[in-house]
This record gives C-alpha cells, structure tokens and sequence, in this order.
C-alpha cells in the first residue's frame, strides 16, 4: 500500500506579494535622486558633526537655553489642556451606545482627517492669525491633540463593562448621570492615562513647532543651527534630551501608579 502524499499548499499569491513588493521598493530607491557614491562619507561626516557638537558644548546660552525649554513645556502642556476640554465630550458621543449613528460617523472620520495632518501644518495654517507666538503653537498641538485623544477615548468608553452602565440605565439614570456613574468610574484612569501620554508627545512635538518661528527651544535650535555653532547647538541637543526623559519619566511613573495602583509593600 503506498502513501498518498497530501498536495502542496499553492504559494502563487505568496510569491506575487513578494513580487509586487520588491518591485516597489526597488522603485521607491530608482526613483530617490541619491549620490550612493557619497554616502561612503556619511560615518566620517557624523562622526565631525558629533565632535563639533559635544566635544565642547558652549554652556553660557544655558540659562536662554532654560527659558526657551520652559516655553515650550508650556505650549505643550497648554495644547494638551486644549485637547481635553473638547475632545472629551466629543469622545463620549462618538461611541457606541452614546450618540447618534450619523454624528458618531462625522466625529470618527473628523478625528481620523485631524490625526492625518501633523501638527506643523496646522500651525503654519493658523499663524496667519495668531501669528508667530507661542499661542499658535499651543493651538496646533491642541487641535491635533483632539484627533489622538477622541479616538482613544470612544475606544476606552466602548470597552467600559456593560454592567454598571445598564444598571444605572435600568434606575432610570440620565444620559449625563449614565456617563457618570456607570461609564466614568471605569474609563477615567485610562483616561489620564491618555492625557498624560498625549502631553508627552506634546512635549517632543513643541520642539519640532519652534523650527517654524513660534518660540520655544526649537526656535533656538534652528537659529544656532543656521549659524553654524556647533557648541551651542549640542549644548542644546543635550538639554533637550534631558529634558525629555525626564518628562517621560515622571509621567510614565503618575501613568502606572494610575493603571496599575500602588505597589503593596
């Protein structure tokens, strides 16, 4: 009796995936106007920049170098305080079960067109009328800010257990008092969790927004960098990055203490 052997599996639309892919990358390099012969160089050129930037850092602009960074921690923190007061509410009839279909519909792909547009062309959109301060940046980050924390909030609602909210709805609660009680005691802590996060990246994005005019260490850095000096420009590099960790390190620690609880000595 001889062994019939199964059929192998068909690996044609594999192997046209993979077809389709690599002529596409293979395009996407043709059609990039690069000298390949130069970036031989590229190490070497790093490896000056880097002793250019660090070797010496210029330590006199460090206190401007504080005031800038301090502005744009504000822009930041501001844009974010911006983002919570209206994408909140926006969040809670945007989910199911809370809002019209149609509305919830509109706010979705409202909240998905913001989050396609990044923050500096929203701010170069708007400085035409606010100008360049760093309102305009606070703004921008405030408006793209609405686009991330809608969604996640309607995500968070949608995933809140039906129990508290149908309980409260059977008492004969509210709209608001259904939201309060049976959907705001389980969502708030993912809630400043997303507020906190959301401020983190507002944090590294205010620095991208100085590079347009509207203040801030960004605006610092650009100005150095079009100069040329290299020993300030690292010596704000080196602030920047402090800074930023350790914002992302005290946020991180409030955001686990809120999800996850204290630790039980």
């Amino acid at each position: 009796m001889t062994a019939i052997a199964p059929p192998r599996p068909r690996r044609t639309l594999r192997n046209a995936l993979w077809l389709v892919t690599t002529a596409i990358v293979v395009a996407a390099f043709w059609s990039v106007d690069i000298q390949w012969d130069r970036l031989l160089d590229l190490p070497a050129e790093i490896a000056r920049y880097t002793w250019l930037m660090f070797a010496s850092p210029d330590w006199s602009k460090l206190p401007e170098a504080l005031f800038q960074t301090w502005r744009s921690v504000a822009m930041a923190w501001v844009g974010t305080v911006i983002a919570i007061i209206l994408a909140t509410p926006l969040s809670f009839v945007a989910a199911r079960d809370f809002g019209p279909a149609p509305v919830r519909a509109v706010l979705r792909v409202g909240f998905s067109l913001i989050r396609a547009v990044p923050e500096i062309i929203i701010a170069i959109v708007i400085l035409s009328v606010t100008g360049l301060t760093p309102l305009t940046g606070a703004i921008a980050l405030g408006i793209n800010g609405i686009g991330t924390l809608g969604k996640w909030g309607y995500e968070s609602i949608e995933g809140v257990p039906r129990g508290p909210i149908e309980s409260t709805r059977a008492a004969g609660g509210s709209w608001s008092q259904v939201v309060r009680w049976g959907v705001w005691p389980s969502a708030s802590p993912e809630f400043m969790s997303f507020w906190l996060y959301r401020f983190e990246i507002n944090v590294r994005s205010s620095a991208v927004l100085g590079l347009i005019g509207v203040g801030g260490i960004g605006d610092m850095l650009t100005s150095y960098t079009q100069y040329r000096e290299w020993s300030t420009v690292g010596m704000l590099l080196i602030v920047v990055v402090v800074v930023t960790m350790t914002i992302d390190a005290i946020s991180g620690r409030i955001r686990r203490r809120i999800t996850e609880g204290a630790r039980l000595a």
